[in-house]
């Protein structure tokens, strides 16, 4: 273990589902432009079923609103990844993985000596974490945000090897992955499993911050 904040986390599904829950909520309200949940970025309220549900059909454009649900199995462009799979590019170094779990931001003109305290968030060891962009519609800073992240992550080479994910049953990798193929990128990868899946391998989660 290289440090205190590296760890195995072992808790259930369940438990990080809660946490997200909230976490999700707030990072809609915070993005919508009138700082309510409007129609493109409806909240995740709900954990994911304990019992499997069959997966939908992939849809034609990006999903808008109950995000914690289940996923489907193929992204049209993009490569699907299992544990094994994931596991294995890590262990290469060869992609770079990409976490679009939602962060609320700090919000606008708050009163004088509000303390402020940041989310932390625990993801896949060396994951870059760029929250707020799998929403299936993004404000104009949150796509120049996006962009400008991909182009830096990529050295500007749009056949770099991208992986994206979130949580078990989280639509907003799905969705970051099919607007980086939007994007011109040509070799994107969709970790259906996430971080969820990751732990279930044995890998390790670790502390992480938004990408500036």
């Amino acid at each position: 273990m290289k440090s205190s904040r590296r760890m195995r986390l072992r808790y259930g599904v369940l438990g990080i589902f809660g946490v997200a829950s909230a976490l999700f909520a707030a990072a809609a309200t915070a993005s919508s432009p009138s700082g309510t949940v409007g129609d493109a970025d409806v909240a995740i309220t709900s954990p994911t079923p304990s019992t499997p549900r069959t997966p939908p059909p992939e849809p034609d454009a990006y999903r808008t609103d109950d995000y914690r649900s289940p996923v489907p199995l193929t992204l049209k462009g993009a490569t699907i990844l299992s544990n094994r799979d994931a596991t294995e590019l890590w262990q290469a170094k060869s992609a770079v993985f990409i976490d679009v779990y939602p962060h609320p931001p700090k919000p606008p003109n708050l009163p004088a000596g509000t303390l402020w305290r940041e989310t932390t968030h625990q993801s896949i060891e060396n994951a870059v974490w760029l929250p707020n962009v799998g929403y299936g519609v993004l404000s104009e800073a949150n796509d120049s945000y996006f962009r400008r992240s991909l182009a830096e992550l990529s050295g500007g080479d749009t056949s770099k090897r991208l992986v994206f994910f979130c949580l078990r049953d989280c639509w907003m990798s799905w969705n970051a992955a099919k607007r980086a193929l939007t994007y011109g990128y040509r070799n994107v990868d969709w970790y259906r499993d996430g971080s969820d899946g990751w732990q279930e391998e044995g890998g390790l989660l670790e502390e992480v911050h938004p990408r500036p």
